[in-house]
């Protein structure tokens, strides 16, 4: 398919850019067999039944975005990939004023040193301190926001609370898992009253979230590998769940791709490695019935996902829909709770 086919025009006002006061106050879209329907996420418990089943991304957002002074130029980092203890694959803006072999103080005793530079632009560093880097993050990081946030505020302490979900445990994303951020704990109380069940994975989303696909075609994109894991115990969740005659409803692209990743045969696989899974029109889906999602991106591979689960027609009609209702986009904003296309 057409890259093209997955653009539309946003106001750029419909750009949510900071936070609600309260994270389960945001809209919600609702989206069957190509009928929209305008909801709150308040009322999210009550589109589900008794036995049902989320799945929950638990991957936590480290503060990722690091300001390096060399000489009398400030470079802006952004950790991208964690390759060991010490080691990360980052982008740096301006890249170029960074050289193999630098090694640049950032806090105290602590330095960066610069490793290797790879074709693609990206940087290899490792961390030189005393200090853990997840200590030495929490004390000079900033929350890694989009770009498209950026633009309007710097990171600040409020961002350390509402970009990160309440369930947030396994410390390693470098982007949120966006669908998450409006669950609440009275939220989680509805969906306990409800007797609606929860089940975690983890995987840990890395910068190249944000890289638009670049080829004329979908299918010539090349998804970034990221880590995820499924533990036996959630693994058996799942199969339980769907053998009962329960849905399965994935929170978020994340939780989406990591399951998928690991199934076979309709079944639900412990799992704990890389995937670069790229789910397209025409995917198998071997799992999920709903799926729980923010606004994305023109021509992004997660609006391609949506459409692939949901319909490409039923996807672009809800965009439409929801820009002349004005729903508030990407990762601040409203979410989607999306039906697969010809689920029985």
């Amino acid at each position: 398919m057409e890259l093209k086919l997955f653009d539309y025009d946003l106001p750029e006002e419909l750009i949510a850019t900071s936070p609600l006061k309260e994270r389960d106050q945001s809209r919600l879209l609702v989206v069957d067999q190509g009928k929209i329907s305008d909801d709150n996420f308040l009322n999210i418990a009550s589109h589900f039944r008794e036995g049902d089943l989320l799945v929950f991304n638990n991957s936590k957002v480290i503060p990722a975005k690091l300001t390096v002074r060399k000489n009398i130029a400030d470079i802006d980092i952004f950790l991208h990939k964690q390759l060991s203890p010490t080691k990360w694959q980052i982008f740096a803006k301006p890249g170029k004023k960074l050289k193999i072999g630098d090694q640049i103080t950032i806090y105290e005793n602590s330095s960066i040193k610069i490793i290797d530079k790879l074709d693609d632009g990206q940087i290899i560093i490792e961390f030189i301190a005393d200090l853990p880097v997840d200590a030495l993050l929490d004390k000079i990081g900033e929350m890694p926001l989009p770009p498209y946030i950026q633009k309007h505020h710097k990171p600040d302490e409020l961002d350390k609370i509402k970009y990160q979900t309440i369930y947030a445990k396994t410390s390693g994303s470098v982007a949120a898992p966006t669908a998450g951020l409006h669950f609440s704990a009275h939220v989680f109380n509805e969906l306990k009253n409800k007797g609606v069940n929860k089940a975690f994975v983890t995987l840990h989303v890395g910068g190249g979230t944000f890289l638009p696909i670049k080829s004329d075609n979908i299918k010539n994109h090349q998804m970034h590998s990221e880590f995820c894991e499924i533990s036996p115990e959630n693994a058996q969740l799942i199969n339980e769940t769907k053998k009962n005659g329960g849905r399965v409803i994935a929170v978020g692209t994340t939780s989406m791709r990591t399951i998928e990743s690991a199934a076979h045969n309709n079944l639900v696989q412990p799992f704990a490695g890389e995937t670069s899974i790229y789910i397209t029109p025409g995917f198998d889906f071997q799992i999920f019935d709903m799926l729980i999602t923010n606004f994305h991106l023109p021509k992004s591979s997660l609006i391609v996902l949506a459409s692939a689960f949901a319909g490409h027609q039923n996807i672009m009609n809800a965009y439409n829909h929801a820009i002349e209702k004005k729903y508030r986009f990407f990762s601040y904003g409203d979410c989607c709770l999306l039906n697969r296309e010809n689920n029985v």
